[in-house]
């Protein structure tokens, strides 16, 4: 027999919080390695989607994620700042803000 799951109330993702701040300052890091190759790229879409303007992640990628970047400027038409941090050998770090 299954459990029914339980349905948590929705509240405005940064409501009371300050994981990020809008200089990006505390950008939270998300490391890309960790996640299955076949949904990577939603999932990293997915937290830029959860980012309100002007706030920032550091994506921790296996190699320069030039593609995904396509696809996130296309997404994002009011602005996408991309800043590397780090290029290789074993990992990028870039800063991703929404603008």
């Amino acid at each position: 027999m299954t459990e029914p799951l339980t349905t948590l109330p929705l509240a405005h993702p940064h409501a009371g919080c300050t994981c990020s701040d809008a200089e990006g300052q505390s950008a939270p890091v998300l490391d890309a390695r960790a996640i299955p190759h076949g949904i990577r790229h939603g999932a990293i879409l997915g937290a830029l989607d959860s980012l309100p303007g002007g706030a920032a992640l550091v994506l921790v990628a296996p190699h320069d994620p030039q593609p995904l970047l396509a696809q996130a400027r296309d997404r994002y038409p009011e602005g996408l700042d991309v800043r590397y941090l780090q290029r290789g050998p074993d990992a990028w770090h870039i800063r991703l803000q929404r603008i």
